[in-house]
């Protein structure tokens, strides 16, 4: 790769790491060329891109992002996740598949500036998606007024069966 390369290389991947909002940064070591593209294809799937990159260039396409910090953990051959959007499905993708295959050991993540450790990526993979929350919050939302319409119509629905019964009565007083 030549100097004009490289700065291509880092210009891209400073303009990646801008958007994303978490780095997964994992040893590969061991890993065939058929597991990473099976990796690779899955996280696409979530909006993630996973890529091979030189510690040196993301040390400095790190630079004048969230992921600026990430500079002095950068230690063999590492692989890169770049997370945008919705962080709990491709995490869930990056740790279930780490758990079947041995060769993808995840060392550590970065997000909002600031190490996360694999305890808190196990955490944040069993989070459900983003749809299941809002789909909760909007039923918490509608369960507020279709409660507060049950209460209110349970005193002229009472009422009206009072009313009722005492017609029923009055007919069979007449009859």
């Amino acid at each position: 790769m030549d100097r004009k390369e490289k700065e291509q290389a880092v210009a891209e991947l400073h303009g990646k790491l801008k958007d994303a909002k978490l780095a997964v940064l994992a040893g590969y070591r061991g890993m065939n060329v058929e597991k990473i593209t099976a990796l690779r294809n899955e996280l696409r799937k979530t909006g993630t891109e996973f890529r091979v990159v030189k510690n040196t260039l993301l040390g400095i396409a790190a630079q004048g992002t969230d992921f600026a910090g990430l500079k002095d953990n950068l230690k063999g051959p590492l692989s890169l996740s770049m997370i945008g959007g919705d962080v709990a499905p491709p995490t869930k993708v990056l740790i279930d598949f780490a758990r079947k295959n041995p060769e993808l050991d995840i060392q550590f993540a970065w997000m909002d500036g600031r190490m996360v450790s694999r305890q808190q990526l196990d955490l944040i993979s069993e989070l459900p998606s983003r749809e299941v929350l809002l789909a909760k919050l909007l039923g918490t939302l509608m369960a507020v007024p279709t409660q507060l319409v049950t209460v209110l119509s349970a005193v002229p629905r009472g009422l009206v069966q009072v009313l009722e019964a005492t017609r029923q009565k009055k007919e069979k007083e007449n009859h």
